[in-house]
C-alpha cells in the first residue's frame, strides 16, 4: 500500500473556510455528479441536516455535499450555502422547476473556543464550497471545521488540548481509500501504532497528561450533566462503487479506528459519525476496504493532533515537550 494525498481521490472536491477569530469553521465534500454514501452515528449527542437521507430505506440514492462544521446545532443552516451555490452551477437532484443539491451535515460543539456567538453561516459554506469546485484549498490543521477542535475536556477547557482537521489516503492496485477527522473528543488520543498517548487531558500545571477515564472513575455516581462539548466527525472516501447499504456497513467498520484512537469513546457527550462515500467505478471488497477505512482514520486522528496549532490559549501537541511521536 502506498500513502497518497485526500485530494488524490478523483471526484471528490474539498474546500475550507474559518473565522480565525471566532474559533469556527466548515469543510465541504462536493461530488459534482453525486455520490453514494452511507452514515453511522455512535456518539449520542450528535448535531446533524438530512441525516435520514443515508438511511437504506431512503429512496434518496446520491448526496451532492458533505458539510463538516462548527457552531453545534447553530451552524447547521450552513448547508444552505453550499446548496446556493450548487444550484446556481446547475449540479442537484432534477425535479423539473429547478435542480435540488442534496446535502448532510455535522456538526462538532466548539462554543467554548474563541467567541461563543461565531457560527458557521451559509456565506461561510458558501465560500468553502466555492474554493471546493474552483481552488480545491484543504489543509490538515486549524482550517475548516477543525478550526475550533479540542480533546481532553471532561475537566474543562483549561487542561484541554487543540487538535483540529486530519487526513490520510492511500492506494493498493487500482483502489483509493482515504480518511478526513475533524477531532474534537471527550476522551484523550492514543497512536494506535503504539499505543501512545498523544493528545487528551492535562494535568493542572500542564505538564504532563491525566487519564480521562481515571477522572470519570472517581465516583460512579450518574452525572446528568457532563461536559458535552464534543464529537469526532469523519468522512471516508474510496474510488469503489458500493451501495448506500454496503457503505453503511463501511462507516460502521470504520470507527473500529476512533475505537484504537480514542477512549473514552461513543459516550452520550459526544456525537461521533462517520460518513463513507463512494466517488468511482473500482471493483473491490466490501471487507477489505471497510478493514482498511479503520486504518485510514486512526490515521488521519493523528494528523489531526500533529498538524494542529496551539491557539485560543489551548495548547497543542507540537508545543508540548512531554508528548512524543514517531
Amino acid at each position: 500500500m502506498k500513502e497518497i494525498k485526500i485530494t488524490d481521490i478523483e471526484n471528490l472536491k474539498i474546500g475550507q473556510a474559518e473565522d480565525k477569530e471566532g474559533g469556527t469553521g466548515c469543510t465541504v465534500f462536493i461530488c459534482e455528479k453525486g455520490m453514494t454514501a452511507g452514515l453511522d452515528i455512535r456518539g449520542g449527542g450528535p448535531a446533524s441536516r438530512e441525516s435520514t437521507l443515508l438511511d437504506p430505506n431512503t429512496a434518496i440514492q446520491m448526496l451532492h455535499g458533505i458539510v463538516l462544521a462548527g457552531g453545534s446545532a447553530f451552524g447547521l443552516g450552513a448547508a444552505n450555502g453550499v446548496m446556493q451555490l450548487l444550484e446556481e452551477r446547475g449540479f442537484g437532484y432534477d425535479v423539473q422547476v429547478t435542480k435540488v443539491p442534496l446535502i448532510a451535515q455535522s456538526d462538532i460543539f466548539d462554543l467554548t473556543v474563541g467567541n461563543t456567538f461565531v457560527r458557521p453561516t451559509p456565506e461561510m459554506a458558501y465560500e468553502a464550497a466555492r474554493h471546493a469546485l474552483d481552488d480545491p484549498n484543504y489543509r490538515d490543521g486549524n482550517y475548516g471545521a477543525g478550526c475550533g477542535a479540542t480533546v481532553g475536556k471532561v475537566g474543562g477547557m483549561t487542561t484541554c488540548m487543540k487538535t483540529g482537521v486530519g487526513s490520510y489516503a492511500i492506494r493498493q492496485g487500482d483502489l483509493k481509500i482515504g480518511a478526513v477527522v475533524v477531532l474534537n473528543a471527550l476522551g484523550d488520543v492514543f497512536d494506535h501504532r503504539n499505543g501512545e498517548k498523544i493528545a487528551g487531558l492535562l494535568t493542572e500545571d500542564r505538564k504532563g497528561f491525566r487519564s480521562t477515564l481515571e477522572v470519570m472513575g472517581k465516583s460512579t455516581r450518574r452525572v446528568r450533566n457532563r461536559f458535552v462539548e464534543n464529537t469526532t466527525l469523519c468522512v471516508v472516501a474510496t474510488n469503489a462503487e458500493f451501495t448506500k447499504p454496503q457503505l453503511n456497513k463501511i462507516a460502521g467498520m470504520a470507527h473500529d479506528g476512533y475505537a484504537r484512537s480514542i477512549n473514552p469513546v461513543h459516550s452520550t457527550a459526544d456525537g461521533d459519525s462517520i460518513y463513507a462515500v463512494s466517488v468511482g467505478k473500482v471493483h473491490a471488497d466490501q471487507d477489505l476496504v471497510g478493514s482498511l477505512a479503520a486504518e485510514v482514520v486512526s490515521e488521519a486522528i493523528i494528523k489531526a493532533v500533529t498538524s494542529a496549532e496551539s491557539a485560543y490559549g489551548i495548547p497543542a501537541a507540537k508545543d508540548l515537550d512531554f508528548i512524543k511521536i514517531r
